[in-house]
Parts: structure tokens; sequence; C-alpha cells
């Protein structure tokens, strides 16, 4: 057990760990043409989002395995004139970098697709969100190494920043158990539609 930890705190960690497991292989047991069906809604979405179209600066990511491809939504921010940035994975933590379509990516760790690190850093005033699992309060479940737990509380502090989680519908879990470091989204789409968090019709 970790220093300073509680069998409380060892048992969210497990539980997290049951429920990423679970949502993981759901999301894995999708068919290909399913998933690029649900991708393409999710996209969509996105770029209906309000909030998103009026973000300046917009984080994306580039997608592994078998998570939701925002890169339509991506090309489509810059085609009506916002800017998009990626995320690159360093020791301090996340580092979004803009990119723009043609870029060359470089391969980074955990099998990621990433920005050029020479690029200058940016602050994006919307982030797009992967999650392995998601509940109906807003809570999600990552990768299990906190990165953009950590990205968001660095992002908001100095003013607001709007996410938005994306995934397919079976990654839905009943109760995802909340620890201090997470920070719940604004709202979450997968092919089913728009869940608020936020109170926002």
């Amino acid at each position: 057990m970790a220093p300073h930890s509680t069998p409380s705190d060892s048992a969210n960690v497990a539980l997290k760990a049951e429920l990423r497991r679970t949502a993981l292989a759901a999301r894995d047991a999708l068919g290909v043409e399913e998933r690029q069906a649900a991708s393409a809604a999710i996209a969509r979405a996105l770029l209906a989002l309000p909030e998103l179209a009026e973000a300046r600066l917009v984080g994306a990511f580039w997608p592994i395995r078998s998570e939701v491809d925002p890169r339509p939504a991506a090309e489509g921010l810059l085609a009506r004139g916002q800017a998009v940035a990626l995320p690159h994975v360093t020791p301090e933590g996340l580092v979004f970098r803009e990119w723009r379509a043609g870029d060359t990516l470089v391969a980074g760790r955990f099998g990621l697709s990433e920005p050029d690190p020479a690029l200058p850093p940016v602050e994006p005033d919307a982030l797009i969100v992967p999650l392995a699992a998601f509940d109906r309060v807003g809570q999600r479940i990552g990768y299990g190494r906190g990165y953009y737990d950590g990205a968001i509380t660095r992002l908001s502090r100095t003013r607001p920043l709007f996410t938005v989680g994306i995934g397919f519908a079976a990654q839905e879990v009943a109760h995802v158990p909340a620890e201090p470091h997470d920070r719940p989204l604004h709202c979450v789409i997968t092919e089913a539609g728009l869940i608020r968090f936020d109170g926002t019709p």
C-alpha cells in the first residue's frame, strides 16, 4: 500500500481497475464498422457543441487501439477556422502543442502519436478527453496514469476550461468511485447522444 493510503483508497483503485477492464473489453468487442459509424456520429455531435464552437483552441487526441476516432472532429474544427492541439506525454504531465492537418506526428510513449516536441506549448480553451469508462455524474476512468486529471487541473487554474469526454455507449458504468484528484467532465458524447453533467440544457 502506498504511503498515506487507506484501505478505502486501495479498494477504489482495485474497483477502478476492474471497471476499466470491463469497459475496455466491451469497447474491444464492438465491430470495426460499428465503431466507425459510432465515431462519425460522435464527431458530428462534437462539432455541434456550442462550447466547442466558441473555443479558440481545442485540445483533441490521436486515437489508439479501439478508441473513438476524434480526427474527423479535429479536421472539422480546423475547417471552420479554429485551432487544434494534441497532447505530448512528458515526465511533468501532458503538454499540448498545436496541430495542423498534414503535420507529421512522432511516436510517443504507450503507442501514442504525438506532435513534434520542438513545437511550443499551448493552452487549450476546451478539451476532447479520451476515457476508458464513465458514469452519469461526469466521473471518468482513464488509463490509470492521471495525465488528463493533471492537465485539467493545471489548465483550469487561470480560466474556465470546457471538457467533453468521448466514448462508446458500451463504456458507461453505473458508478465510478471518485478520488480527490479526479476531475469530473462537463459532458460526455457517445453514439447514443450528448449527456450533460453541468446543468446546461
